[in-house]
């Protein structure tokens, strides 16, 4: 019973987190912030994670677990077409969530390095599912070369590109006439982008 309480408290402040990510930065994710909207104390959160980096961490293994299930529903029989689908995922996901986004991918945090393992989590959950697509490609001839680990790579760094770019530009004041002038243009932007790579590696 202690067991199940400890967990729900656990997810609680978990999903408090994210909220507050919904509004504001990775810098101000506090305890004391986290700790209200979960409905608990501080010391709850101190005798669950032990401090802040253990929620951060926490958090953060709970982003990608989200980013897992929006990759995972991803359909399609044609390999190329399934990769495209993964990239669009992945923008529909980060789009919504840059605070949460900054705290998986970059380090807006001086005082919360993810550990290796942590990291290794992450990409496996994530990176792993991209893998799994281009090695169904490579299979039916789609893609060229035998390990996918590499072309899975240059399609997973090009895809994070173009969508923190473009993050970082609907963050700032709107600039007309560029490139990310719109959503639909940002999208169009990384499907050339993402078809410019699988023509190359095919």
């Amino acid at each position: 019973m202690a067991t199940h309480v400890s967990g729900s408290l656990e997810a609680r402040i978990v999903s408090a987190g994210l909220r507050a990510l919904g509004t504001f930065c990775p810098a101000e994710l506090t305890v004391r912030r986290v700790a209200e909207l979960a409905g608990t104390s501080t010391m709850g959160i101190y005798s669950r994670f032990g401090g802040r980096a253990g929620m951060l961490a926490a958090i953060y293994r709970r982003g990608f677990e989200l980013l897992r299930d929006q990759l995972a529903v991803v359909e399609g029989d044609e390999p190329r077409a399934r990769i495209l689908g993964l990239a669009l995922a992945y923008r529909a996901f980060a789009l919504p969530n840059p605070a949460l986004y900054a705290l998986m991918f970059e380090r807006p945090l001086p005082d919360f390095e993810p550990t290796h393992q942590q990291r290794s989590e992450a990409i496996e959950m994530t990176f792993g599912l991209l893998t799994a697509q281009v090695s169904r490609a490579i299979s039916v001839g789609a893609i060229a070369g035998e390990d996918p680990v590499l072309p899975a790579y240059l399609i997973w760094t090009a895809v994070h590109g173009l969508v923190s770019i473009e993050l970082t530009h609907a963050l700032r004041n709107p600039l007309p006439g560029w490139i990310l002038a719109t959503p639909e243009a940002g999208e169009r932007a990384l499907v050339l982008g993402v078809r410019a790579i699988l023509a190359g590696l095919q």
